[in-house]
């Protein structure tokens, strides 16, 4: 789930960090997710709800409206990357009233950042991002709002994004789609 809300520097987004213990991404900053339950349900409903369930698990945020979030972007873990997901990115406006809060166990830290606010933390070694958060925030850095981001999503078609892996060992690289080298 990408968070949204409007700050003093522009569109910002709620990041969680994950516990370095954790086995996949431990110590990275990411948006708050998981994994679809049973109790869920099925398909883009089951989807949905997990978002929002993962949401307020993982940050303390309840989203009143699930049927108010948008798709955003669906990725596909390359064949070559040992732990594979399936996972889609929704948006949603964080409620006036949110105050994130970590769940101390899969989440040991919780900020708004804005997406170059992000990077730029990144790239100083204060945070730890990893490749599909990096290229959402880049993307979202377009935009100045949470109304304008929201504006585009909700015009546009949500297709795969498979990124691949390109070459072995040290100059190994991701690519995706329309990069050179994806084909």
């Amino acid at each position: 789930m990408i968070l949204l809300r409007d700050g003093d520097g522009g569109l910002e987004v709620l990041l969680a960090q994950r516990n370095p213990a954790a086995r996949f991404m431990g110590g990275a900053w990411v948006f708050p997710g998981g994994a679809v339950s049973e109790g869920d349900g099925e398909g883009e409903h089951g989807l949905r709800a997990a978002a929002v369930r993962e949401l307020d698990e993982e940050a303390g945020v309840l989203l009143p409206d699930p049927g108010e979030i948008v798709a955003f972007s669906h990725w596909i873990t390359p064949a070559a990357v040992r732990i594979r997901f399936d996972t889609w990115f929704f948006l949603a406006c964080a409620p006036p009233d949110a105050e994130p809060r970590i769940d101390g166990s899969e989440m040991i830290d919780v900020r708004w950042f804005t997406p170059s606010g992000a990077l730029a933390a990144a790239r100083r070694g204060e945070i730890l991002l990893v490749f599909p958060t990096i290229k959402h925030l880049q993307q979202l850095d377009r935009f100045g709002s949470a109304a304008q981001l929201l504006d585009y999503a909700r015009g546009r078609t949500v297709k795969p994004v498979q990124p691949r892996v390109v070459g072995t060992g040290e100059t190994a690289r991701i690519v995706l789609p329309g990069e050179p080298g994806y084909d």
